[in-house]
């Protein structure tokens, strides 16, 4: 045996080790036998969480008993009015929010949507400019664009780190994403938002990248509007229903572009004109997802007594060990890490440029170890510290240097 496969050996024992011993202190490992996982590696929670084991019960329940049985009665005897509202307070303290101020259903575009037209008219008159994240998720930037359209705004997009240069006296929105969907970067939430309340702008974010893997705090840092997806980090299902944050401050004045029956002060009262309840309930629209919106709520199960800041500890300790395994067993240039090294910079997942990403991915899932990807050459891991444990990092890591192995190098990593 060579000195270099010795070493080579020496240093995947010693990584296995250090993973064991890091699972065995893991505050959150018993979390893990709360979801339905096989002997694989699961590392695509940041598009669609794993599910959690008890609730298939807790569904079968809402379309035998609630659904089947007592169908109508529901509404009231189920409690399915109040659902938007009551899982938008369970959702509240994972982002650093107080109660009242989250309500839960349509989909995270659908939001983006209401946020946006709402944030411009309570920007006032004499400020015609949205400002959007340029490396936004593209439904975003559509959503944004037709709001701008439809208000008489101009688009303006601008990196994330440009907006305190770009923000005037015209600036009336900006839409910012918490974390990169593509790199992970996590970008600064409390100083971008004080920046645009310091040009008198309205600040709105979209969550789906943070809410349920780091603290948010919402409510610490002044945020105006919120939006976020509930089927990665929070495992509420595919399709699981979004919701909106809009600051108790800007409640009474909320006008969404959506005014439905459901967001009525007196939605049976079927009245032609429309008067807008209070609170958070201007958020809501038509008829709430009753399925879908209870299976979020069952999931949400698995956070009770977890803390958000022990979460994101491992989390980024998760991620330093993946990076630390893929230098030492990936062999050099081969990858490239866009995601940032610096933890105040960072996300829940880390993103590889690999020339030959498709194939990669695809041998890579093949093996057990699952990911995704993002075209042309982003190889994207996420790591859901609730299920995802220090032994999966190492294998995956390992699994990816033995794929890389079997692929010659089309060029060099950019």
């Amino acid at each position: 045996m060579s000195e270099t496969t010795t070493t080579a050996t020496t240093t995947a024992k010693d990584l296995r080790a250090r993973a064991l011993e890091l699972d065995a202190t893991d505050p959150l490992a018993g979390r893990r036998e709360l979801f339905a996982l096989d002997d694989g590696v699961y590392l695509d929670g940041n598009s669609l969480g794993a599910l959690p084991v008890h609730v298939p019960a807790r569904v079968q329940d809402v379309l035998t008993r609630q659904w089947g049985e007592l169908r109508i009665r529901s509404w009231d005897e189920s409690g399915w009015w109040t659902a938007p509202e009551r899982i938008g307070d369970r959702i509240a303290p994972l982002v650093g929010a107080a109660a009242g101020q989250i309500v839960v259903g349509d989909s995270t575009s659908v939001n983006v949507f209401k946020a946006v037209v709402a944030a411009a008219r309570i920007a006032g008159e004499g400020r015609d400019e949205i400002l959007v994240d340029a490396t936004t998720f593209p439904t975003d930037g559509y959503i944004a664009a037709s709001a701008a359209r439809l208000t008489g705004h101009r688009l303006v997009p601008v990196a994330p780190a440009d907006v305190p240069a770009a923000l005037g006296p015209r600036t009336a929105v900006v839409l910012l994403n918490h974390v990169d969907y593509r790199s992970g970067r996590l970008h600064d939430l409390p100083g971008l938002t004080a920046a645009v309340h310091a040009a008198g702008a309205v600040a709105v974010w979209d969550l789906c990248h943070s809410a349920g893997a780091l603290p948010v705090g919402l409510d610490e840092h002044g945020v105006d509007l919120a939006v976020g997806c509930t089927y990665k980090y929070l495992n509420g299902g595919p399709g699981s229903p979004a919701y909106v944050y809009v600051a108790e401050r800007h409640q009474a004045a909320f006008d969404s572009p959506l005014p439905g029956w459901n967001s009525h002060a007196d939605p049976f009262g079927m009245t032609p004109d429309y008067a807008p309840a209070d609170g958070s309930v201007r958020g809501r629209v038509g008829t709430p997802d009753i399925v879908s919106m209870l299976t979020l709520e069952a999931a949400l199960d698995v956070w009770d007594g977890v803390s958000v800041d022990t979460v994101r500890a491992k989390s980024l300790a998760l991620t330093d060990f993946f990076l630390e395994c893929v230098e030492a067993y990936v062999p050099a240039g081969r990858v490239t890490s866009v995601t940032p090294a610096a933890h105040a910079e960072r996300g829940s997942q880390v993103a590889l440029r690999c020339d030959d990403a498709e194939p990669v991915m695809r041998r890579l899932i093949e093996r057990g170890v699952v990911g995704d990807l993002r075209r042309p050459d982003v190889l994207r891991f996420g790591f859901t510290p609730l299920y995802v444990g220090f032994a999966d990092a190492e294998r995956a890591a390992r699994v990816l240097a033995e794929v890389l192995a079997e692929i010659p190098p089309s060029g060099p990593a950019a």
